[in-house]
């Protein structure tokens, strides 16, 4: 019996915004991430999540939705997930099954660009009576020639395990490119910024969310008192969304800090002491140099 060789590479989650491509990743890597909300574009960076197997490691590359970009940041963000296209061994395209099918020629175009497989995820499925799975499964392999099409829910983890046993076997022969205790690339300071700006996501409405970057200015260890000492600050476009997050008498600035670090404790494991600031960059969204600034380049 021959020996089978480990195998290695990238694989791209791409599709609309809010389709669930975060909730998927985070079910796989088993660990929080990502965030997520019921808010489109709340994934605004590329973000790794790595899963370590016996016999591969699979690299997973969450992207932010592919929509019709019209400002700077938005741009940038469907150009993360362009990229990430053309750049993996293998491409996930996320639709929902709650949905109608998505005819749009803007996501078959670009699976055209480039050699290698793709699969067709249809997620959210626990939402849907099944006689209308195989009709949708007819109608998407019409529009692209898909390496295999599978049905999930990432809430749930219906099919999940289907489609992580389809992946290894598609990547190449290659090494073990990160430590098998290792889960993401990203640094613990992006993630704790995440967390602070999906607190605002899942409390604010209307453009308040868009407009908020979050920077980690401080991040000092106390291995002594077994607690991590946090400031960020809370950059949003306008005087009027500052009196929004900061709220009467500084509630929801409070209400924001408490539920993110609880996230932050768990994920972290220690006792953290969070401060938030909130400053007014006007229109920071638009400016190349401040989006540079705030990690979006």
């Amino acid at each position: 019996m021959t020996e089978s060789k480990f195998r290695s590479g990238f694989v791209a989650i791409i599709g609309r915004p809010n389709v669930g491509k975060s909730t998927l990743l985070n079910h796989i890597v088993g660990q929080k991430i990502a965030i997520t909300s019921p808010k489109p574009q709340t994934t605004r960076n590329r973000i790794l999540g790595i899963q370590n197997l016996d016999h591969a490691q699979v690299l997973y590359v969450d992207t932010p939705g592919i929509h019709e970009a019209r400002s700077p940041l938005n741009r940038y963000m469907v150009d993360q997930a362009r990229a990430a296209c053309l750049d993996v061994d293998v491409v996930l395209w996320l639709v929902e099954a709650d949905r109608p099918v998505d005819t749009d020629p803007m996501i078959p175009r670009l699976l055209e660009k480039g050699d290698r497989p793709v699969l067709l995820v249809i997620n959210k499925i626990d939402t849907i009576p099944r006689d209308r799975l195989l009709p949708m499964i007819d109608a998407y392999s019409k529009i692209c020639p898909f390496a295999s099409i599978i049905p999930i829910s990432a809430l749930k983890g219906d099919g999940v395990d289907r489609l992580m046993d389809a992946i290894p076997a598609l990547l190449p022969e290659g090494p073990r490119y990160y430590p098998e205790d290792q889960l993401t690339d990203v640094p613990e300071r992006f993630i704790v910024a995440e967390m602070i700006r999906e607190q605002i996501l899942m409390r604010t409405r209307d453009e308040v969310p868009y407009g908020v970057a979050v920077l980690v200015e401080r991040f000092q260890d106390n291995p002594a008192k077994n607690m991590v000492g946090i400031s960020a600050v809370v950059n949003v476009e306008r005087d009027s969304q500052k009196g929004i997050l900061v709220g009467k008498g500084g509630i929801m600035i409070r209400q924001i800090g408490q539920s993110a670090r609880k996230e932050i404790e768990r994920m972290l494991g220690v006792k953290v002491h969070l401060e938030l600031f909130v400053r007014v960059q006007k229109n920071w969204t638009m400016s190349g140099r401040m989006m540079k600034e705030f990690g979006y380049e």
